[in-house]
């Protein structure tokens, strides 16, 4: 491996570094800065550990910028073999606006981890990183132009994944980046693939650019027709056009509802209504009365002066416009000509990154106690995979076994959404009453012989029948002989 951190050692040792050190004092393994916009790190459990002693890095303040780095044991090229970086994460006290992710730091002549900034050069980025309603799992990697030499940064594509839980359900999660030789890569949280693609098809911007570009000294000619259709320069408006005909007309065939009272007004001046005390005609004005609803027109079909509805006019036309005809001089939507692109290049092996020496976490949020563990660097991915399994499998393990059982969890779940009840009641109860109705809605049995004791009701003459049966048993028989 390449870097490895447990913080078992409970310890910010020396080979993590705040930056800005002259600022900073390490005040019982606390990374404390006396600037007012640096926040704190400490080494400590997590608030509600279920594994005692195991410790990671705190991010303690909120509202504040934090940056820690370390040197990895020897700086990591990018050759034959993949990149494997992963660490762990738990928002303690959830995620309002702020990031969890790292930066890979490259290797510079002028690398100071002193002076750790958000400036300072860095081969990827990648992590968590969460404000408002976006949640965003970054990775980005900065890729250097082979023509100017200058960095450029290439976002990967927006995982297809549901992000939202492993910021809010308070749990230790892993994230896990892998960068192939072959330009592949994969990002996983808890060891599952929530993005994947290739450095040369899904980044934006794109690594290499495109071989041609559109010219921009080229203009569109004056009479260039981008028309596809034209007004019919030769239709003429019929005679019998009226453009003057009113969209809609009276119904003259609409008659006033009986009761309709044309010399009551629709609303009337309160005459319950009392001037205030201190109203001054000469600064307000005359004083009236509000206006309420007259109380005569509640019971009749309307009041004031009766007018007719109005209707479509069937004879509407409206303004007059010639029909619109294939345009024969159509050419088309004008495009400027492409030529060579001066800028292109083409660099088909991406993975051969900025090779880097640090791991850094370069933040701000507006939350704290976001607790880090487990940050591992490797080129062997079944090393990866062992080191997560002894150290983020322990926790999933022990959180899952303190995770309450499903009886208690489904309380917990209606306590926050009460419309669950009914859910739980119909879910439960309607198997219970069919079981009821179906056990209960059995074939009536004939009724016992003591049961005719208590009623009237005339009881068969069992030995009559008993004698008829043998009696027609013994008539087969002799009709057999």
């Amino acid at each position: 491996h390449f870097f490895a951190e447990s913080f078992d050692r409970g310890t910010l040792d020396s080979a993590w570094v705040c930056a800005e050190a002259a600022s900073y004092q390490m005040r019982n393994c606390v990374c404390v800065s006396d600037l007012l916009l640096k926040g704190k790190w400490a080494v400590e459990d997590m608030k509600d550990s279920k594994l005692p002693g195991d410790k990671g890095l705190v991010l303690k303040s909120r509202a504040k910028h934090h940056a820690i780095s370390a040197q990895l044991l020897r700086p990591f090229i990018f050759d034959t073999k993949p990149l494997i970086v992963q660490y762990e994460v738990n928002f303690q006290q959830g995620i309002d606006c702020g990031g969890a992710y790292v930066k890979l730091l490259s290797q510079t002549a002028d690398l100071n981890l002193d002076e750790f900034v958000d400036k300072t050069p860095y081969t990827i980025m990648f992590g968590p990183d969460k404000c408002g309603e976006d949640y965003k799992l970054h990775f980005i990697f900065r890729h250097k132009n082979p023509k100017t030499g200058e960095y450029e940064e290439k976002h990967a594509k927006k995982p297809d994944a549901d992000l939202r839980t492993y910021y809010t359900d308070k749990k230790t999660h892993l994230y896990t980046l892998v960068v192939n030789p072959d330009n592949s890569f994969e990002v996983l949280v808890d060891q599952t693939v929530v993005n994947s693609g290739n450095l040369l098809t899904d980044m934006t911007p794109p690594v290499n650019p495109p071989a041609e570009i559109e010219d921009p000294d080229d203009h569109k000619p004056e009479d260039w027709d981008e028309r596809p259709k034209i007004q019919d320069p030769d239709a003429v408006k019929p005679d019998d056009w009226d453009e003057d005909a009113p969209q809609q007309i009276p119904d003259e065939d609409a008659v006033k509802p009986d009761g309709w009272l044309d010399d009551e007004p629709e609303y009337t001046s309160d005459p319950d209504a009392v001037k205030p005390e201190d109203w001054d005609e000469d600064m307000d004005g005359e004083w009236e009365a509000p206006q309420v609803p007259n109380p005569l027109c509640e019971t009749a079909p309307g009041c004031g002066t009766w007018q007719r509805p109005m209707i479509d006019n069937p004879n509407y036309k409206g303004k007059w416009k010639a029909p619109m005809i294939d345009n024969p001089n159509y050419q088309g939507m004008w495009k400027p000509r492409k030529i060579p692109n001066p800028a292109f290049f083409e660099d088909l092996h991406p993975f051969r990154m900025t090779p880097f020496n640090a791991v850094g976490l370069e933040l701000w949020s507006m939350s704290s106690d976001i607790f880090f563990d487990n940050f591992f660097i490797t080129n062997e991915r079944h090393t990866a995979e062992r080191w997560a399994n002894d150290g983020w499998g322990l926790k999933k393990a022990a959180e899952g076994a303190a995770e309450p059982g499903l009886v208690k969890q489904m309380m917990s779940a209606a306590d926050e959404r009460p419309w669950l009840w009914a859910v739980y009641v119909l879910t439960v109860a309607l198997p219970a009453v069919l079981l009821v109705l179906f056990c209960c809605s059995g074939k009536k049995k004939a009724p016992a012989a003591a049961d005719y004791k208590k009623t009237d009701e005339p009881q068969p003459d069992v030995e009559e029948e008993e004698k008829a049966e043998e009696d027609q048993v013994k008539e087969e028989k002799s009709q057999s002989g």
